[in-house]
């Protein structure tokens, strides 16, 4: 919290606030100072590439389209993403919203007519699948799968789905 702007007295009243956890400005300072922002900065991990896939599922009646971007070196989903429709401009929206956050980087998908010309469009490297990627985001896929299929019959919104995923 301290990081993102607050002061190390706000930092002491939201820790108190939020997890009932009592510590003093002075404590959260010299916390700050053992674990300086370098030696927290140093720990993210480079990206190489992007991932990209989708997936149909079924939520509560209808059918929605999951985006999924994971980075193959820490297997870190990066990014999600939910539509109706499958096509180039919600594949080229995604990807720019992915490139916004995480910076421009080659792009691996499957063998979908939208993403090399949502790639060529956003000036970015294209390639499709190798074996090893393949099985990197298809295992993320199928377990997303897994979470989403054990609510059967359960009537879920696109909102519950997206934090049913996200807090795993």
């Amino acid at each position: 919290m301290y990081f993102l702007g607050l002061s190390t007295r706000n930092v002491a009243k939201a820790m108190f606030c939020f997890r009932k956890v009592k510590r003093s400005h002075v404590a959260i300072w010299k916390w700050i100072q053992k674990y300086h922002p370098r030696k927290i900065l140093s720990k993210r991990k480079r990206i190489s590439e992007f991932i990209i896939d989708e997936t149909l599922l079924k939520v509560g009646f209808e059918f929605i389209w999951l985006w999924v971007v994971i980075e193959p070196e820490n297997r870190q989903i990066l990014a999600l993403s939910i539509s109706k429709e499958r096509n180039m401009f919600v594949a080229e929206r995604f990807i720019s919203v992915v490139i916004k956050n995480h910076g421009k980087h080659p792009v691996s998908t499957d063998g979908g007519t939208w993403y090399p010309q949502a790639c060529r469009f956003l000036r970015l490297k294209h390639h499709i699948h190798s074996s090893f990627e393949k099985s990197i985001i298809e295992r993320t896929m199928q377990y997303i799968k897994d979470r989403t299929e054990s609510f059967g019959a359960v009537n879920l919104s696109v909102y519950h789905l997206l934090v049913m995923i996200i807090c795993k």
